[in-house]
């Protein structure tokens, strides 16, 4: 079989055989290959101990990352590749990492602690493919199953659980019934582990071509409940609302799928109504209501974002467009939409637009989202024209002001302020020969 690798990832393997020992690509980068995908990583193992592999790459570049567990970071044309020695694994009884690890001198032992079938392959030029848990025929039957027993394997890492959800959801795989049986009766361990490690496997689902297929697969199993408890009220919550014929949770989802794979907007789209349960009011006529939705929403989204270890910029941006995302309508005017600018910030407002439509796709009926879509354009103008919409875009600033013989201080900010409200809504108006025009008039000095 014919595998494409790259001339820097040969260097290594090459240099490691030249030196006297066994090398080999291995996991997912052979998986991807194998479905014609070009993989993100190539990871290399060896039966060269780490401090061999070190003395074997002497003369380029090497980080240790994790020497007790055998892996050492080869710097080859600028690329990271981590080369790891053949080893078996104890139990990750903290959630991050084994508790032992033992070195080896076998491929397939080391294939053999791998998580799942399609993982666990190997491959070099001179022996091929090796594929000792028959993960080639689970890939062409499109299957996730752990190598061998799924409750010895997840039992050493219960992340593996979250990881099959990942893998299925990804690749568009069937997880196989014992491993389906063995996670979901487990999926309550899945506590135990490091929420940067749930963080990190839970985002890139979020990041696939339908990220609903894996969130419903989470739910089936109990692991929705653990990761993300919040969203449990909004399964099967009727809105008792025209503009809507799913229930809250089939909402989001689909919601979810409709937008790009982007983080922060499918994140935002995935809690965007996770406070509708908690602020369900019903009319005299029996309509469902939720008002302040998105202001409970966007708190319970920082307590979530929070809880995963996000950054406090992803966390803010998440936040502002769950709180946001009811900010749209037929009489929307340039102020408002200029306001909602300043607020997002440049880059970030269509993001929030994004989210909109994608909300708008998943009501009722006849969607229609003209209105976001004029409210986009016009934003496109109000920035191309440099229109101002913040303090620093006026044709005047708090200098100009005191050498027209204003004090320093409150009123200050204050005549400034009044300025940008009326540029807001005549960018005519920014010129200085104006705006002084109107502070005479607004604020005449005594």
């Amino acid at each position: 079989m014919d595998i494409k690798i790259p001339q820097y990832v040969k260097f290594i393997l090459n240099r490691l055989e030249e030196e006297g020992y066994e090398s080999y690509l291995v996991g997912g980068c052979i998986r991807d290959i194998l479905m014609d995908k070009v993989p993100q990583d190539f990871d290399i193992t060896t039966n060269a101990l780490p401090e061999q592999i070190q003395s074997v790459f002497n003369n380029i570049k090497t980080i240790d990352v994790g020497k007790k567990f055998g892996t050492i970071i080869v710097l080859s044309e600028g690329h990271r590749v981590e080369v790891t020695t053949f080893r078996v694994e104890g139990s990750y009884s903290d959630g991050r990492r084994p508790d032992w690890v033992n070195f080896c001198t076998d491929i397939k032992k080391d294939l053999s602690r791998r998580d799942f079938t399609i993982n666990a392959l190997a491959y070099n030029k001179t022996e091929g493919i090796v594929d000792p848990f028959h993960g080639m025929e689970d890939l062409n039957n499109e299957i996730i199953q752990t190598v061998g027993d799924p409750e010895e394997r997840f039992k050493e890492d219960y992340l593996r659980i979250l990881r099959a959800i990942r893998f299925s959801c990804e690749l568009k795989f069937k997880i196989e019934r014992k491993t389906y049986l063995s996670g979901k009766k487990n999926a309550d361990k899945i506590r135990d582990i490091s929420m940067e490690r749930i963080q990190k496997e839970f985002f890139k689902m979020l990041l696939s071509e339908t990220p609903s297929t894996g969130i419903r697969l989470m739910e089936e199993m109990g692991v929705l409940k653990i990761i993300i408890p919040e969203i449990i009220p909004a399964i099967g919550f009727d809105q008792k609302n025209p503009h809507h014929d799913k229930d809250v949770y089939n909402h989001i989802l689909c919601v979810l799928d409709n937008t790009p794979s982007v983080l922060s907007i499918r994140l935002a789209a995935l809690f965007h109504d996770i406070g509708k349960p908690y602020t369900f009011t019903v009319d005299e006529k029996g309509i469902g209501h939720f008002y302040n939705h998105d202001k409970k929403g966007a708190e319970i989204t920082e307590e979530i974002l929070e809880r995963f270890k996000c950054s406090k910029e992803l966390t803010e941006e998440v936040r502002e467009l769950v709180e946001l995302h009811m900010k749209h309508g037929r009489n929307f005017g340039d102020k408002g939409l200029k306001r909602l600018i300043r607020r997002m910030g440049k880059e970030k407002i269509f993001s929030l637009f994004t989210l909109q439509k994608a909300d708008k796709k998943c009501s009722s009926g006849d969607y229609e989202f003209e209105h976001i879509i004029q409210m986009e354009n016009r934003t496109k103008e109000i920035i191309k024209n440099k229109e101002a919409f913040q303090l620093k875009d006026l044709d005047i600033d708090g200098r100009d002001l005191i050498n027209l013989g204003y004090r320093e201080g409150k009123v200050i900010g204050e005549i400034l302020n009044y300025l940008l409200e009326e540029v807001m809504g005549n960018s005519k108006l920014n010129k200085k020969k104006s705006l002084i025009e109107l502070v005479n008039r607004r604020y005449p000095l005594k």
